[in-house]
């Protein structure tokens, strides 16, 4: 009785999703009636409002956990919050800071002056979304958290072929982006991982972990502070604030100090009331982590609202004077709202998984962990843009949550073998958990003098077996890092720009003969 009652449940809330994507798809239509150019094709632009609605919404669903995942899975905020928290601030990036030009084809992936009919480009840019959004639609509903900058790649690519040949195509471009795929993953997981370990190294790892957490926290936040200011400088604010680097360097260097200040004497004081432990330790790290996710957020707004409106905008244009064909495309404030409103909805509704997935399905996150995560979100796009690297933001969050893993499995592995060389040197259990309980109050300096000192006087004794030391290790792979939430990842980022380009033409072919067409 109560399963049949929990299903009729989970078909209700799944009806009143469905009516509350209509109502806004509706509202959406009339938007594109109202302001679109529907002299010429009143029935395109309307459809493409609702395609380029579509498409936010699957950016909300899909793309959105990299920012809040890693906070939620860490228990800093509940789903909840970070719903409320990224829809508000993805919206306000997405009206407020999202580009007032957008070059309608995506990194640049095909030449739109190859095309000299604006009408083959119109269909080419709506097959580009249709396919973008159902592959995107696809991979939140398998749990696959994929690049949706890619998804639209994809989309640009195979309908721009299926319209003008090989020859549209930038193949130089399209070969930068299949080493981002490489690149960003490792980048990211790289910078996680090395913060986790200084962290380690100079706060959980210490005796006294209160007095080093007074040291090192407030200077953890300088860092992120300078970090996430330049981010949203650089990234978020780029079309409100028009400045150079040296000097959204020297205004990020500001607000960071700034921050310290005001931070440090707040952290001091809380450290002073926290237990000496690992535990008490990570409290620190909750409130850094919400700013982080909401500063994120605002960031994606901006920059990847792009994605489903950029082409939106390059049809509502072309179909202003469909003589020309122009490779920028003037984005009015009745489309941004458009986008920001879908990339909140799509998170609200349909987000809980793909932040379930990125926060707790992948690797286990405390909020020390979380904080790394975030740290190498802002910190390696902020490097791949100084070196003109294209990376993608969810393949550089989902790294850093790999990164954080093996970091934990390497470290775990290693433990346990000095743990297998002290019961390997103690015969009597009385010695063993003596020399294990000054062990594990002892520094990490300590602790590999210790096991230097067992080495030479090793006795012949030995506990635990060969084949149980492998399968316990294998128990901690499995256990600090999911393989099958690896393979399915990876899959889905090899596979979205082949897929989406499929899609697209396909897409493309139905639209020449389907009453759309002009």
């Amino acid at each position: 009785m109560k399963s049949k009652l929990k299903k009729k449940k989970k078909v209700q809330r799944e009806i009143q999703k469905v009516a509350l994507v209509i109502v806004f798809l509706f509202l959406v239509a009339c938007l594109g009636g109202i302001f679109g150019n529907v002299e010429h094709h009143p029935l395109l632009i309307i459809f493409a409002c609702v395609v380029g609605a579509y498409m936010a919404m699957n950016i909300g669903a899909n793309d959105v956990a990299n920012n809040v995942g890693p906070a939620v899975g860490s228990k800093s905020i509940s789903m909840l919050g970070a719903i409320i928290i990224a829809a508000i601030c993805e919206a306000a990036g997405a009206i407020l800071a999202g580009a007032d030009v957008v070059n309608t084809v995506k990194s640049g992936i095909i030449n739109p002056l190859a095309f000299s009919d604006a009408k083959v480009f119109i269909m080419v840019m709506l097959a580009a979304l249709i396919s973008g959004a159902i592959w995107l639609h696809l991979a939140t509903a398998i749990g696959a958290p994929v690049s949706t900058t890619h998804s639209i790649v994809g989309g640009i690519l195979g309908s721009g072929i299926a319209a003008g040949g090989l020859g549209v195509a930038k193949w130089d471009v399209l070969g930068g982006i299949v080493a981002s795929w490489i690149i960003s993953p490792l980048l990211g997981g790289f910078i996680a991982g090395l913060f986790l370990w200084i962290i380690k190294k100079t706060i959980t790892y210490k005796q006294d972990k209160k007095i080093a957490a007074q040291k090192i926290v407030p200077l953890l936040i300088l860092i992120m502070s300078f970090a996430f200011s330049l981010y949203f400088i650089t990234k978020g604010l780029k079309n409100i604030i028009k400045l150079d680097f040296n000097h959204a360097f020297l205004l990020s260097l500001c607000i960071s100090f700034g921050i310290f200040f005001i931070i440090r004497p707040l952290i001091l004081r809380q450290a002073q009331q926290i237990e000496n432990t690992k535990e008490a330790i990570n409290t620190l790290f909750a409130i850094p982590l919400i700013f982080a996710a909401a500063f994120l957020s605002f960031a994606h707004g901006a920059n990847d609202v792009a994605n489903a409106i950029g082409p939106l905008a390059a049809i509502n244009q072309m179909l202003g004077d469909l003589n020309s064909v122009d490779s920028k495309a003037v984005i009015p404030l009745w489309i941004m709202i458009i986008g920001g409103c879908g990339i909140s909805l799509g998170l609200a509704l349909y987000g809980p998984r793909l932040i379930k997935t990125v926060g707790t399905e992948i690797t286990e996150l405390n909020k020390i962990r979380a904080f790394c995560v975030a740290m190498s979100a802002a910190i390696t796009v902020l490097i791949a843009s100084a070196l003109g690297l294209p990376v993608s933001s969810t393949h550089v969050a989902i790294g850093a949550i790999f990164g954080v893993g093996f970091l934990r499995e390497y470290l775990k592995r290693r433990y346990q073998n000095m743990l297998d060389t002290i019961q390997q040197a103690h015969s009597k259990k009385s010695e063993l958990d003596l020399f294990l309980e000054k062990f594990h109050r002892a520094s990490i300096k300590r602790k590999g003098l210790m096991l230097e000192s067992l080495k030479k006087n090793r006795s012949e004794q030995i506990l635990l077996a060969k084949n149980e030391k492998k399968e316990l290790k294998k128990v901690y792979k499995q256990e600090l890092v999911k393989r099958s939430a690896i393979q399915k990842i990876i899959a889905s980022w090899v596979v979205t720009v082949p897929i989406s380009s499929l899609f697209s033409a396909l897409v493309y072919w139905i639209l020449k003969i389907s009453p759309l067409a002009f």
